[in-house]
């Protein structure tokens, strides 16, 4: 008889077991780039359990340079994505829906970074200049700043269509190049160039900074309240993964190594990224941390507008363009 019982109860632990495990909720996001540290938040959710203590199975797709996020989600390959705000919205006229639902970075880490011996110390010395400039959505704050300055591209400037590497500033093949202040920045220092080498022009510095690195969804996904549910715990297990990276770069830096399946990210690299990402996500380890300031966005949204005869969206998109309704939602554990 006791051997009946056991069998039973190991077969009911085995069978709640495996329910426990068809209970978690699919949830899928897609990175805008490769495992970096750039989106440690999201790795450290992951390995920390962080995603499992709510509930949800979650998916992390890595980017890359033939990896569009908008395309991804516009074929209900993701319920979010991390995008740059220019991008989005740009999408977003363009007729896919999306919707900012928390925004993790609150500045700008964007620059363009010269060789001093070019000859650029000012903005005005760009004219006549060739620089190398990231496309796929990357590219519209930089024209909104060219815009602003009144020079053309292809007439005033020659914009080289930059890989994602800095190969076109060490080969002098361009004055500028685009570079992040947690990445190709000190790609060019590892490379042998010292600071006093380089001229840096930070976006925020120009006035022309805007949102990065945000979560986005479908916006008809928002009018049902299950997708608000369970975005709202990804959400909540994301927020832990960014405050525990910012608290703990070195650790953040390590779990970033072991998701990068080429295994190309090394522990210094990482870590250095993770400090200099960290300056980025001012309202960590506070109540705010993932809050779309409504003030910020709308700052994003004039810079687009001002775009001259080439703005990044034509139209306002209002408070269309995000909801603080799946943020709130997160609050209320």
């Amino acid at each position: 008889m006791m051997a009946r019982s056991f069998k039973f109860a190991a077969a009911a632990l085995a069978l709640a077991a495996a329910c426990g495990a068809q209970a978690a909720d699919k949830f899928t996001v897609q990175m805008k780039w490769v495992p970096q540290a750039q989106f440690a938040g999201y790795y450290v959710a992951a390995a920390k359990g962080y995603y499992k203590d709510e509930g949800l199975d979650v998916t992390i797709k890595p980017g890359g340079p033939d990896v569009s996020p908008v395309q991804v989600i516009a074929g209900n390959g993701a319920d979010a994505i991390v995008d740059w705000m220019p991008d989005a919205l740009a999408a977003r006229e363009a007729g896919v829906p999306l919707v900012n639902i928390a925004q993790i970075y609150n500045r700008s880490g964007l620059m363009l970074t010269c060789r001093k011996s070019s000859g650029v110390t000012k903005p005005a010395d760009l004219k006549g200049k060739t620089i190398g400039v990231w496309f796929g959505g990357n590219e519209y704050p930089f024209l909104n700043w060219m815009g602003k300055l009144g020079l053309k591209p292809d007439t005033d400037i020659k914009v080289l269509k930059q890989g994602f590497n800095v190969d076109p500033l060490l080969q002098n093949q361009a004055a500028c190049i685009s570079t992040m202040i947690y990445n190709e920045y000190w790609q060019l220092i590892d490379a042998g160039l010292k600071p006093a080498d380089l001229v840096t022009f930070y976006y925020e510095d120009q006035g022309v900074a805007t949102l990065e690195d945000g979560l986005y969804v479908l916006g008809p996904k928002l009018k049902d309240p299950a997708f608000v549910a369970r975005a709202a715990r990804f959400l909540r297990a994301t927020f832990r993964g960014w405050n525990d990276a910012v608290k703990d770069p070195a650790g953040a830096a390590k779990i970033v190594v072991a998701a990068d399946p080429s295994g190309s990210a090394t522990q210094k690299v990482q870590q250095r990224q993770m400090e200099n990402v960290a300056k980025l996500i001012t309202n960590a380890n506070t109540p705010k941390i993932g809050y779309l300031d409504p003030a910020a966005y709308e700052r994003t949204v004039k810079v687009l507008l001002a775009g001259g005869s080439t703005p990044v969206i034509k139209t306002d998109p209002g408070q269309a363009g995000y909801s603080h309704v799946v943020w709130e939602a997160a609050q209320k554990k």
